[in-house]
């Protein structure tokens, strides 16, 4: 199968958070997939599935999220390219949350077999993978921190903050420039504000010029006035040779 030139997202992804061999890097690129596509609003994966594969980020942005019976929703992560956001499926075989495009996504679903020969035969990559869920439970900390202690103002400067860095890491921003398909109502449901509430605290943060926000695209104008807003230490996503402008 032709290599997606996408997949190198993965690569990049990983390499970002630790060191990878020659070796490991083809292993990536060598995995076989299965290609999907899916437009904004459908699920990838749903609660209560037995998934036999974990799916890839390669172009688009997805959430992870729970319902509640009366239909009220919680998202519980923003997943850019290069992202597995189901990767705890090669262990928990049943989905306890949901996973949904936000935008047209383009997704490579690897088997569970595969995943688990290829960590086999490169244990680099089992201790990758496995630093993987260890940043996401570290980046689940700080999200309920920020839902139990921060302001409005300091939880969307915290998340701007945040996903800057995670497209950064991966190739998608330019300078502090990059696109997030997602609505006030997606943020509301992501922070636990309201949509009312979201977009007073986006009318404050164009107003004191710290972002421009247009459609999909985020620019962050005065990254060192988001950051101190927002209080924000990366550390928690345990991102190497972050660039300076970014510590």
């Amino acid at each position: 199968m032709e290599h997606v030139p996408e997949r190198q997202r993965l690569v990049r992804k990983l390499e970002s958070i630790t060191d990878l061999t020659e070796e490991e890097r083809q292993a990536l690129m060598d995995l076989p997939v299965i290609l999907r596509e899916f437009d904004a609003g459908h699920d990838i994966v749903r609660s209560g599935d037995h998934p036999q594969s974990c799916c890839l980020i390669l172009t688009g942005f997805v959430c992870r999220y729970m319902l509640l019976p009366d239909g009220r929703r919680q998202i519980v992560a923003f997943h850019p390219p290069g992202d597995i956001p189901d990767l705890q499926s090669l262990h928990l075989k049943t989905m306890d949350h949901s996973v949904a495009a936000m935008a047209r996504t383009t997704t490579a679903f690897i088997p569970h077999e595969n995943l688990q020969r290829m960590t086999q035969r490169f244990p680099g990559l089992l201790h990758a993978f496995w630093r993987e869920t260890l940043i996401d439970a570290s980046v689940f900390r700080a999200w309920m921190v920020a839902l139990g202690r921060r302001t409005a103002h300091e939880r969307v400067a915290h998340l701007l903050c945040e996903m800057t860095l995670r497209f950064a890491a991966v190739g998608l921003a330019e300078g502090m420039t990059y696109q997030m398909p997602v609505t006030q109502n997606d943020i509301a449901d992501a922070l636990g504000l309201s949509n009312v509430h979201v977009n007073r605290v986006l009318q404050d943060l164009r107003r004191d010029e710290l972002i421009v926000w247009r459609r999909n695209t985020i620019t962050v104008l005065q990254w060192g006035a988001l950051k101190d807003l927002a209080a924000f230490d990366p550390t928690y996503l345990h991102i190497r040779n972050l660039p300076g402008l970014l510590q």
